[in-house]
């Protein structure tokens, strides 16, 4: 990336490298989300609807690992992936897909986490009903999950906030390679190592924005999901 230009020169040019950098990091980030639902939401669920034998211990757990370290992620994977490894074969390592999974890995615990206290509420509203209607686990948790749509969105876009924000874990098992696995976060990481600290910072700035976008986007489909279901 050009040092001798600002990140708003950069944006405003339509920088390719910026660009590639951007898309990147939006499907790395959005990818890795999409995998955590589709084990976070229905595990959440779960585990609110389901009473079991160290149900509570699982749910310390779970909670505890919404702060998972992001390098201790990236040094496991880093591991599991490596030649010597036990995944070594898959060839994934300093690969997009492996930073997908090592965000994968730090957003479904927050997603699950914040899925089960919202169907619990909800269970506690809906259990006389539900119970009388004589519907079955699966068709609880189906049911539930669909009311809380809406809240469930925050639950994504905490996701996708870690995800966005995540640099430890994607620069270990992406390795920040130019064209391929630089991200924003691991771009800004080099431009602030290098002593380019304005470029840093806009690049900052830029990731901020992107941030923002995305919950607004998110926000305005919610609001406008909301007045149809009405």
């Amino acid at each position: 990336m050009p040092t001798d230009v600002s990140a708003l020169q950069l944006v405003l040019t339509a920088d390719p490298t910026l660009i590639a950098i951007v898309r990147l990091s939006l499907i790395v980030s959005l990818a890795a989300v999409l995998l955590a639902t589709l084990i976070g939401v229905p595990f959440g669920a779960f585990l609110a609807l389901v009473r079991f034998p160290g149900r509570a211990t699982v749910i310390v757990v779970l909670n505890a690992l919404m702060g998972l370290p992001p390098v201790v992620v990236g040094m496991a994977i880093y591991l599991a992936l490596s030649r010597s490894g036990p995944l070594g074969s898959w060839g994934l390592l300093f690969t997009p897909q492996a930073m997908v999974v090592a965000q994968m890995i730090l957003v479904a615990p927050i997603v699950a986490a914040l899925t089960r206290q919202t169907i619990e509420d909800l269970w506690a509203e809906y259990r006389d009903e539900l119970t009388a209607m004589r519907i079955g686990p699966a068709g609880r948790v189906a049911t539930l999950i669909f009311d809380a749509r809406f809240s469930l969105v925050t639950a994504l876009l905490a996701g996708f906030g870690r995800a966005a924000a995540e640099v430890g874990a994607v620069l270990i098992v992406g390795g920040n390679i130019d064209g391929f696995t630089r991200t924003m976060t691991t771009a800004i990481v080099l431009e602030t190592s290098k002593g380019d600290l304005p470029l840093a910072i806009g690049l900052g700035l830029v990731l901020i924005a992107l941030v923002v976008v995305v919950n607004a986007a998110a926000w305005g489909l919610r609001r406008a999901g909301e007045r149809f279901a009405v």
